[in-house]
């Protein structure tokens, strides 16, 4: 096989339970975004507008839908003879087979498919991250440094900073400390979770990491801080446009919502467009009577109702009188008529009756750790009886009767 200069590892194979139902059959990579998309198109498209070619999307929790999605990697022109996108599951060796134990274990558990390129820099990613980036600046400045191992850093709000691997550099960018998500952060400095390595030193040290029994097998816990210890030339990227962990309930919707309102993350740029597998849907059709304000609408939706400040995707029915509000409202979904839904997640082909009311309440039958910021969340599938009410803060995984 020919040599690859450098290759990507996007790392999807998380449970992101901390999006409750919304993970509750699929990986967290799957999740819908933006109207047309799903999480994972931002680290494909990404490596195919860089010019990185051979990309490793490693799985493990529920990957069918997602393994379903990449399929042969055609939308991001990753089909190719010499290279392209490969699915790793974790896999039976010889007598035994074992899950992937952390971040570092999985690249660990594939070196074989990395030796297969013999790639001078591997390019490590997460699965669920938004943004925009062009990969080729960062492994050029990774080449000029002669570094061992260089990462993405952003600056985050230091309320925030301690879910995050933090880091300090000196005037050149090269790393002094680093600290994974840290109870008293120094700095608001923040890792993205996006690395370029050395291949040839990162091999050594993840077969290090392995061999050391009381290792969390783990970039940031582990592997990084390790490498600086022992002196290796580390340095920081500064990366400045729109970044976004969406691990959380919150967190996705609010990403959604910038859509809507930050002209930092252009999804339909003709130089950096993100790439999807769009599903084939007829037009949409906005009824007559229908009022729409500041939203996206996707194919195949019917609208007849009130849209405000909203996501709404493909195939969805909103019936007359219904008014969505500052909300996100998957495929399939079924809208009745006179229902209110206010700062919610719908999930996919989930039903709501009408007059029934999502998200305007404090009503607390279904109060959720899950949720936060005032997001109510339905999940896939869920039926919504006639005018029922469900709170703020509120997650529903099962069908709801009528109210009164």
């Amino acid at each position: 096989m020919k040599n690859k200069e450098c290759i990507a590892m996007i790392l999807a194979g998380g449970q992101g339970s901390r999006l409750g139902v919304l993970t509750r059959n699929i990986a967290k990579p799957a999740v819908q975004f933006g109207g047309k998309y799903r999480i994972i198109d931002f680290p494909l498209t990404n490596c195919t507008l860089s010019g990185i070619d051979t990309v490793g999307v490693l799985t493990q929790y529920k990957p069918l839908e997602l393994n379903t999605y990449i399929g042969s990697g055609q939308p991001w022109d990753l089909d190719r003879n010499n290279g392209g996108v490969f699915l790793l599951p974790p896999y039976m060796k010889e007598k035994q087979g074992e899950w992937y134990k952390g971040t570092a274990n999985a690249i660990y558990q594939n070196i074989e498919f990395i030796d297969k390129f013999n790639p001078d820099y591997v390019l490590i990613l997460s699965g669920d991250h938004i943004y925009k980036m062009n990969y080729s600046n960062m492994i050029e400045q990774h080449k000029q440094t002669e570094a061992d191992c260089t990462i993405a850093m952003i600056p985050v709000p230091i309320e925030e900073a301690s879910r995050f691997g933090i880091l300090q550099t000196d005037d050149t960018n090269r790393i002094v400390t680093f600290e994974e998500k840290p109870a008293h952060p120094q700095s608001d400095t923040a890792s993205m979770g996006i690395y370029v390595f050395t291949w040839s030193r990162l091999r050594k040290e993840l077969i290090d990491d392995e061999a050391n029994p009381s290792s969390d097998n783990d970039f940031g816990k582990n592997i990084i801080p390790k490498m600086l210890n022992d002196g290796a030339k580390m340095y920081g990227y500064k990366f400045k446009g729109y970044w976004k962990d969406v691990g959380t309930v919150e967190s996705l919707w609010q990403s959604n919502m910038d859509l809507l309102d930050d002209d930092s993350l252009d999804l339909y740029d003709e130089d950096f467009p993100i790439l999807s597998k769009s599903p084939l849907e007829s037009p949409h059709f906005l009824d007559a009577h229908c009022e729409v304000k500041n939203s996206f609408i996707t194919e195949g939706c019917y609208i007849d109702g009130k849209v405000t400040h909203s996501i709404i995707f493909d195939g969805v029915q909103i019936d007359e009188g219904a008014e969505v509000e500052n909300s996100i409202v998957m495929s399939g979904v079924k809208i009745g008529k006179g229902a209110k839904i206010k700062n919610s997640i719908l999930a996919s082909y989930c039903v709501i009756g009408e007059r029934a009311q999502i998200g305007l309440t404090d009503d607390d039958a279904y109060l959720s750790k899950y949720c936060s910021g005032g997001v109510t969340l339905i999940g896939a599938e869920v039926k919504i009886g006639k005018r029922a009410v469900i709170g703020k803060n509120n997650m529903v995984t099962d069908n709801v009767s009528e109210g009164k």
